[in-house]
């Protein structure tokens, strides 16, 4: 992520949520900021990702590219028998 210049924001965080973030820089020995810094790349990194996992299977459920439910419930039934089914496809 290239940076170009800085913003700062503020948020009110419960005081054990905050006690924790001091541990973890004291810890680590990098300041709160920076904690925070990665805390907040990570979470938005992540929802990025679910963002487009979603618009992902919404895509397939569009397409039809579906898998019946009454077949993924049989072969997660079957699942630890002598019977075991394929994965539904």
């Amino acid at each position: 992520m290239a940076q170009t210049g800085t913003k700062v924001l503020t948020a009110h965080v419960p005081l054990p949520l905050a006690e924790r973030v001091d541990q973890m820089a004291e810890r680590l020995e990098r300041s709160r900021g920076w904690i925070m810094k990665q805390a907040l790349s990570a979470w938005i990194e992540q929802e990025e990702m679910r963002e487009h996992l979603t618009r992902e299977a919404l895509a397939d459920v569009d397409a039809r590219h579906v898998i019946d439910h009454r077949a993924v419930q049989a072969w997660a039934d079957s699942l630890g028998t002598e019977d075991s089914l394929p994965v539904p496809r």
